[in-house]
């Protein structure tokens, strides 16, 4: 399957840059996470990757060849917008036929399979599900299209738990067994931290950050301690630390550095009682943020 290569993309409306220089590289079968908070640029890029917009300088490349106006390459891409769009008056198999006419690679195996699953009336009109309906239907008809590369614009949106759980497992069985590029915007890092390899930040139209998640975990290091009587945290200082924390004799911060020597430093502090703790994305985000300057609240929420 396709890398996909985004190279100096910029786009303007009304003389505002919504997308300013943009540069990665996504890697085949690779699920990449595309973070920013409303308005930020994400469902801009996604739809100049997928070739339904030109822009204004740059280009994106999948598989070495440029995507605009090259329907060989727009064949391997699905793209699911936010706001679904379906024909008027159909349903589930009316898109199917439809599908089936003009994807060559739409796949009925993949669509029996899928309908299994979502177990939705596919003889019923779209026009009548919910939103998180309308969302299952787009995704059983998106994997069904087999695409090389899925881009997907907050698809866990509208989803109760349970389906966004059966969604997560699909794309990840899906970038597994058939190696499919898929990138997932979203405003929201809990929903892309189960499933994601690599993150990129967007803010204001700037991709202010690209990093692998398990890149982003090493040489960062949560601490909560517990120290009896006053603690001093210049006792701290020889620790390169972040996001320090006091509640009563409980000591919380970020260390930067090696596991081993930050544990060791820690227990000669002879702490009652301390332990490392996993970081979730969010917070491993708001240091690395925060080191560059930005508040990360106002970039993502």
């Amino acid at each position: 399957m396709p890398e996909i290569k985004i190279n100096s993309v910029t786009m303007s409306y009304a003389k505002e840059k919504s997308l300013d220089s943009i540069n990665a590289v996504i890697g085949e079968g690779s699920i990449f996470g595309l973070i920013g908070s409303n308005g930020s640029g994400k469902s801009t890029l996604l739809r100049t990757m997928c070739g339904i917009i030109k822009p204004a300088s740059g280009e994106v490349l999948v598989g070495g060849e440029p995507v605009f106006e090259n329907e060989n390459v727009r064949q391997k891409i699905v793209y699911l917008p936010d706001e679904q769009y379906f024909l008027p008056h159909c349903s589930i198999n009316d898109m199917k036929d439809t599908l089936r006419a003009v994807r060559t690679s739409f796949s009925d195996k993949t669509f029996a399979k899928m309908r299994d699953i979502f177990k939705l009336d596919c003889d019923k009109k779209v026009a009548s599900f919910s939103k998180g309906m309308k969302k299952q239907a787009s995704v059983m008809l998106g994997i069904a299209s087999t695409p090389s590369c899925l881009l997907c614009d907050e698809t866990f949106d509208g989803l109760d738990p349970v389906v966004r759980q059966l969604v997560k497992r699909i794309l990840a069985e899906e970038s597994a067994e058939r190696g499919m590029t898929t990138v997932i915007a979203s405003h929201n890092l809990r929903e892309i931290e189960d499933i994601c390899d690599t993150v990129g930040l967007l803010h204001k139209g700037q991709l202010l950050f690209v990093k692998g998640l398990d890149d982003m975990k090493l040489g960062l290091h949560k601490i909560q301690a517990v120290f009896s009587g006053d603690f001093d945290v210049a006792r701290l200082s020889p620790l390169k630390i972040s996001g320090y924390e006091r509640r009563g004799s409980l000591v919380s911060f970020i260390a930067h550095g090696e596991a081993d020597e930050i544990n060791a430093f820690v227990a000669a502090l002879s702490p009652a009682f301390y332990e490392m703790v996993p970081m979730s994305l969010e917070e491993i985000f708001i240091t690395e943020m925060e080191e560059k300057g930005y508040e990360f609240g106002k970039l993502v929420y």
